[in-house]
């Protein structure tokens, strides 16, 4: 009735609570309405919208350019340059800038050393435990080590070789061409050792040294 009397192409979409859906259109495609009235309700938004984007673009741009500028002119300032225009107010501020900035990197340095000596301490603390580790380990296997340092392996040589009788004695018996004197036990000498010194001749040792012959061949 409305399509009628007001000469209208009308729509109607129903959700029921059953979750049902009911349509109702005067023309013959319902798509073809909702495009009509998306074109007819949005249409003109869409177009100005590019208007007003290029018009904010335009705008930011503008402000991000200017603060470029006034961030070059500084870091000229800084630098010492262009200081001519600058009135004592903004040269005030320029040196007061300068002492800041200045204080920051000799606290940034500062911090930086002290962290770095911080760090060292705790590496020499860290060497030193190490160091105390190795020698208890080092204190604890001394008990298993040979019996050789400080001369103590040389010392017994030395006893050991004061103990051995002299070869002479063991191995070397006086020969006598008398028959009525008794023989000699062996290992008995009639020179005294500290006197006498046996001399061998190593070309032919079983011949006789100076009226000896070895033991073994008695």
């Amino acid at each position: 009735e409305i399509s009628v009397l007001c000469d209208a192409e009308v729509a109607l979409i129903i959700f029921s609570g059953r979750g049902k859906l009911y349509e109702f259109c005067s023309s013959l495609s319902m798509m073809k309405t909702l495009e009509k009235y998306q074109r007819c309700s949005y249409g003109d938004l869409d177009a100005n919208q590019p208007v007003n984007e290029t018009q904010s673009s335009y705008q930011e741009y503008m402000k991000l350019k200017a603060r470029v500028e006034v961030l070059q002119r500084s870091q000229r300032n800084l630098l010492g340059e262009d200081l001519g225009p600058l009135n004592t107010k903004e040269l005030e501020l320029l040196e007061h800038q300068l002492e800041s900035s200045l204080k920051h990197i000799r606290s940034t340095k500062t911090q930086f050393m002290l962290d770095e000596l911080s760090d060292l301490q705790n590496r020499e603390q860290m060497l030193v435990e190490t160091n105390k580790t190795l020698r208890r380990k080092l204190e604890e296997t001394a008990p298993l080590r040979l019996p050789w340092d400080g001369g103590y392996g040389h010392n017994n040589i030395q006893q050991h070789n004061r103990q051995l009788p002299p070869q002479s004695q063991l191995f070397f018996q006086p020969l006598h061409g008398n028959n009525n004197t008794s023989p000699m036990p062996i290992g008995y000498s009639p020179l005294g050792s500290d006197n006498h010194h046996l001399q061998m001749n190593v070309g032919n040792p079983g011949q006789n040294v100076n009226g000896f012959v070895p033991g073994w061949m008695l």
